[in-house]
C-alpha cells in the first residue's frame, strides 16, 4: 500500500495545505481557485475507525505529513497522545521563535484505505454564505445531510 491509496483527513482546520491554496501562487500546485470553495468535512475519529475495522479497511494516523518520505504512523488509538496536539492546534508554524517541529506536527493526518463513507460525515464547514447556500442546495435531495456551518475561523 501507498499513501495515495488512502483518504486523508487533517486533525485541524486551517491546515498548511489550505494556507498554500489560499496563496494561489505555489509553483507545484495546479489549483489556483483559492480557499473559498474548499469544504471541511468532519467525522468522528472513533466511529471512523470502527467503520474501517468492520469493513476490513486499513487505517492509521500519522505524526506528521503522510506525503513526506519520513513520516511515522500508528494504528492504535491508545497512541493518540503521540500526536503533537499543541502543533496541530497552532496558528503559527514558521518564522522567528517557532520550532520546525511545529510545522511537522501540524500536518498529522488520519488515513482510511480506499474510500470513506459519506454517511460518516457529521459536519461540513464552509467559508461564507454563498458556499453554504451552494452546499445546502446540492445536499437538499440526499438521504444523509450533515449539518453545514459557516466557520470563518477555519479559513485564512
Amino acid at each position: 500500500m501507498h499513501v495515495g491509496d488512502f483518504v486523508p483527513f487533517y486533525f485541524c482546520p486551517r491546515s498548511i495545505m489550505l494556507y498554500i491554496i489560499n496563496q494561489r501562487n505555489h509553483q507545484e500546485l495546479a489549483y489556483r481557485g483559492g480557499q473559498e470553495p474548499i469544504l471541511h468535512l468532519e467525522a468522528d475519529l472513533r466511529t471512523s475507525v470502527s467503520w474501517a475495522e468492520e469493513n476490513n479497511k486499513a487505517w492509521a494516523f500519522t505524526l506528521s505529513n503522510a506525503g513526506a518520505s519520513y513520516f511515522e504512523d500508528r494504528n492504535d488509538l491508545s497512541k493518540l497522545n503521540e500526536i503533537d496536539w499543541e502543533a496541530v492546534h497552532a496558528t503559527r508554524w514558521g518564522g522567528e521563535g517557532i520550532s520546525p517541529t511545529i510545522k511537522e506536527g501540524k500536518q498529522a493526518e488520519f488515513l482510511v484505505e480506499e474510500c470513506f463513507p459519506w454517511s460518516l460525515i457529521e459536519r461540513i464547514g464552509v467559508s461564507a454564505q454563498g458556499i453554504y447556500t451552494q452546499v445546502n442546495t446540492v445536499l437538499s435531495n440526499t438521504v444523509h445531510q450533515p449539518r453545514i456551518e459557516i466557520k470563518k475561523e477555519w479559513y485564512y
